[in-house]
């Protein structure tokens, strides 16, 4: 279209599941998170519906992705405490149609009874995390990880934070891509997690995590700026922001927006063309203790 708007980050997120052909989409109201499945259920091309619980949300959004279109739930931290249950399942079940979780962190606690981090979750979990770092990505990146579900027979997290969804940024529009849904097929085997079936699951989950390690050594969600070379600095999601507004170009940065799995060959390279390296990053040292690793 190449029609451009201001946009809050959570309204961008519901703008790149309309793009990216999404057709469910199930919530939990909860702030950070809320204005997601307010601004989604403006689409009428998008069946939107709050939840019970966030548990219910994911298992009407695993459920919508069996049937073969591509499907959304939507979540604060702490609501992803009460959707592990389906969540670790899914990772190991897979997908038809592509399948992203979006789930917003508090850093600071504005809004919340305590402050956590989704990455760890999503480790545990083996499930890709992306984090955009202004509503322009929030867009793109939605619409990336529904390729990458679909692709590597996954769910997806797109990591927000309370910086990224309430802030405004110029985002580009594009249109929406009608992606034909996948017929229903009964796949015992792939879908019912008796411990037969989960165990033959489990190297394909393995397998899947190498392959997208791979992924990420190449994908442009990581980039490289190469500024002065006495400090080097990685950061992820708003922490980007705040790197850019301190240092502009007096630093090199690896900005990471997949988090999950992390490229290290990406990383060994950068670290080794600067004199000094630093991470900055909100809430677990995640990407920190990678690299000390």
């Amino acid at each position: 279209m190449g029609e451009k708007k201001i946009m809050l980050g959570n309204e961008a997120i519901a703008r790149g599941a309309w793009e990216a052909g999404v057709k469910v989409s199930a919530a939990y109201p909860g702030t950070p998170s809320t204005e997601i499945s307010e601004n989604i259920v403006k689409y009428e091309e998008i069946y939107a519906e709050w939840a019970p619980n966030e548990k219910v949300a994911t298992e009407v959004a695993i459920g919508a992705s069996i049937s073969g279109v591509r499907a959304m739930a939507s979540m604060k931290h702490v609501g992803l405490n009460v959707a592990a249950d389906p969540l670790y399942t899914a990772a190991y079940t897979g997908v038809t149609g592509g399948l992203v979780l979006v789930v917003a962190d508090d850093p600071g606690m504005y809004s919340s009874q305590n402050e956590q981090d989704t990455r760890a979750v999503a480790r545990a979990a083996q499930v890709p995390v992306l984090e955009p770092s202004d509503s322009q990505e929030a867009k793109d990146f939605v619409k990336t990880a529904y390729d990458l579900s679909e692709k590597y027979d996954t769910p997806v997290f797109v990591r927000t934070t309370t910086r990224l969804a309430h802030s405004q940024g110029i985002v580009e529009l594009e249109d929406r891509v009608e992606r034909e849904d996948t017929p229903y097929e009964r796949k015992f085997q792939k879908y019912v997690m008796m411990p037969g079936n989960a165990i033959r699951r489990h190297p394909v989950v393995e397998d899947r995590m190498r392959r997208l390690a791979q992924y990420a050594e190449t994908c442009d969600l990581n980039r490289v700026e190469m500024g002065d070379t006495k400090l080097g600095i990685i950061p992820s999601s708003t922490s980007y922001q705040y790197v850019k507004e301190v240092f502009g170009e007096e630093a090199s940065v690896l900005k990471l927006g997949m988090v999950h799995p992390m490229p290290e060959g990406l990383i060994r390279d950068f670290a080794a063309k600067v004199d000094r390296l630093v991470v900055v990053e909100e809430l677990d040292p995640i990407i920190e203790n990678y690299c000390r690793q």
